[in-house]
């Protein structure tokens, strides 16, 4: 155990915390999918990245039928799932901190669980999705979870921190 570590957050500290940093972590992992997935690998228009969850979810028909629609769709999918996401980071970092984990190492273990807890069900609620046995897709969908997780659980670390009783 770590000196000062025992404290345990309130609640409401850790809806904060998982909130805010799964709101950040949300930015972030779009900023690297329009970098690595648009700019550099041209897989798909920058406008795309928002509908992305749409298609993902309720197949590539549904996203194209309701239009303008699966832009906003998505994106409330996006940060709904990254809120979800960065609570329960919130919510398993007090475990990990009593422990003297660093977070962000963590974090590299809670990206790539993430990553294949989504998948799996994105595979069983869609057929439209890349070859998830693709090790190129596998070792790309890591890639930009990290890029979710990492700045995720460096905000929580800051938010739950235990401050000294005056």
């Amino acid at each position: 155990m770590i000196p000062g570590a025992a404290a345990k957050p309130a609640l409401t500290e850790i809806l904060r915390a998982g909130v805010k940093g799964g709101l950040t972590g949300a930015v972030i992992i779009w900023i690297y999918e329009a970098l690595i997935w648009v700019g550099a690998q041209h897989l798909m228009p920058l406008a795309g990245i928002p509908r992305n969850a749409t298609g993902l979810v309720f197949g590539k028909d549904f996203q194209e039928s309701i239009g303008i629609w699966a832009y906003f769709l998505g994106t409330a999918i996006h940060f709904f799932f990254a809120i979800a996401w960065g609570v329960l980071f919130a919510a398993i970092w007090p475990y990990f901190r009593r422990r003297g984990y660093e977070a962000t190492f963590v974090a590299l273990f809670y990206a790539i669980f993430a990553w294949i807890v989504m998948h799996v069900a994105i595979m069983i609620a869609s057929s439209n999705h890349p070859d998830y046995s693709n090790p190129a897709v596998i070792i790309g969908g890591f890639m930009s979870h990290f890029c979710f997780t990492v700045p995720l659980a460096l905000i929580v670390k800051r938010m739950l921190a235990p401050r000294p009783v005056l």
